[in-house]
C-alpha cells in the first residue's frame, strides 16, 4: 500500500484546545444521515406494528441509524483520512485543527459505545445489526482493512450500512423479533441496488483516486463500464422486488415499483451517454425514484403483515 494512504503517516494536531460543538457536528456529517434514516423508516413501516404505540422505540431507532451509527462511520472515516484531507481538503474539521488532537478518534470511539448501548436497549436483534454495522463502518476506513480502497468491498459495505441494516433495524426495533423473511429479502435486494448508487458517487474523483491508489470501480473498470454495471446492479434487484410483490398478492404495489423502475430506465441512457457529467443529475432523479420504490415496498409488507 502506498505511503500516501498510510493512515499512520499524518501528524496529530495539538490537543491544547477543545473543539467547538459545531466542528464536532460537522465531523458527524448530518447530510449523510438521511439515507440510513429513510431505510430505517422503511423498516418501521414494513414491520406492520402500530407506530403510535411505539414512538419511543422509533425515536431511538432513528437516532441509532442516523446520528449514532452513520455519525460514527463519518467520524472514523475523517480520522483515518486526515493525512489525505490535509492535502486535498485542508479546511475539513480535523486537518484544519478545529477538531484538534485525538478528538476525532475519541468521538468515533465514544459514538461506537453509545450506538451499542442504544442498540442493546432496543433488543437483541437490533444490537446484532448495530454491531455488524459498526464493524463494517470501522473496517471501511481503518487499517488494515480499509475497505474503501477497493470499490467492490467498500461499496458493498456502504450499501449494507445505508440500506439493508437500517431497514432490518427498523423492523426489529418495533417487534423485538427477527424480522419476517420477506422484509429481510427486501432489505437485501435494496442493499444490492444501493451498490450501484455508490458506484455513481465515485465518478467525481477518478483522477485523484488513481493517483492515491484507491481502486474504485470507475478506476478498475473505466467510467463507461462502471456506469453500465451500476445501472444493471440498480435495476435487477428491483425486477426481483416487483416479482416478489406480485407473488405475494400485491399487484398494485408491484405495478408502482415497476413504474418507478421504468422511470429510472428512461433516465439511464442519458447517464450512459455522459456518465461523469450526468451522474449528479441521475442521483437527484433516478435515485429519488429508487428510494420511493423502497417505501412503496415497505407499505406492501405492512399490508401483508396486517396491523
Amino acid at each position: 500500500m502506498s505511503n500516501a494512504i498510510d493512515a499512520g503517516a499524518a501528524p496529530i494536531t495539538s490537543a491544547s484546545s477543545w473543539p467547538r460543538p459545531s466542528a464536532l457536528l460537522q465531523l458527524l456529517k448530518p447530510v449523510t444521515w438521511f439515507a440510513p434514516m429513510w431505510a430505517l423508516a422503511c423498516g418501521v413501516v414494513s414491520a406492520g406494528v402500530p407506530m403510535v404505540d411505539n414512538w419511543l422505540r422509533i425515536v431511538g431507532a432513528v437516532l441509532l441509524a442516523g446520528p449514532l451509527v452513520c455519525g460514527t462511520s463519518q467520524a472514523a472515516n475523517d480520522w483515518f483520512d486526515r493525512h489525505v484531507d490535509a492535502i486535498n481538503e485542508p479546511n475539513r474539521p480535523i486537518p484544519s485543527g478545529r477538531v484538534p488532537g485525538r478528538w476525532g478518534l475519541g468521538l468515533a470511539i465514544v459514538w461506537t459505545g453509545l450506538s451499542l448501548a442504544v442498540g442493546a436497549a432496543l433488543g437483541v436483534w437490533v444490537l446484532a445489526a448495530t454491531a455488524f454495522g459498526l464493524v463494517l463502518a470501522w473496517a471501511y476506513s481503518a487499517p488494515p482493512f480499509r475497505l474503501k480502497l477497493n470499490g467492490w468491498f467498500g461499496n458493498t459495505a456502504v450499501g449494507l450500512c445505508y440500506e439493508g441494516l437500517p431497514w432490518f433495524t427498523g423492523a426489529a426495533a418495533l417487534t423485538s423479533l427477527m424480522p419476517d423473511h420477506r422484509i429481510i429479502a427486501l432489505a437485501v435486494l435494496y442493499s444490492v441496488g444501493a451498490f450501484g448508487i455508490m458506484v455513481l458517487n465515485d465518478f467525481k474523483a477518478v483522477e485523484g483516486d488513481q493517483k492515491m491508489g484507491i481502486l474504485t470501480l470507475p478506476v478498475q473498470l473505466g467510467v463507461e463500464n462502471a456506469t453500465a454495471l451500476a445501472c444493471a446492479v440498480m435495476a435487477l434487484p428491483q425486477v426481483v422486488v416487483v416479482a416478489l410483490l406480485a407473488r405475494e398478492g400485491k399487484p398494485v404495489h408491484a405495478a408502482i415499483v415497476a413504474g418507478v423502475l421504468l422511470g429510472q430506465g428512461a433516465l439511464m441512457p442519458m447517464l450512459l451517454r455522459n456518465p461523469r457529467k450526468r451522474a449528479p443529475l441521475y442521483n437527484a432523479t433516478g435515485t429519488t425514484l429508487y428510494v420511493s420504490g423502497m417505501m412503496v415496498s415497505a407499505f406492501a409488507m405492512r399490508s401483508l403483515l396486517g396491523h
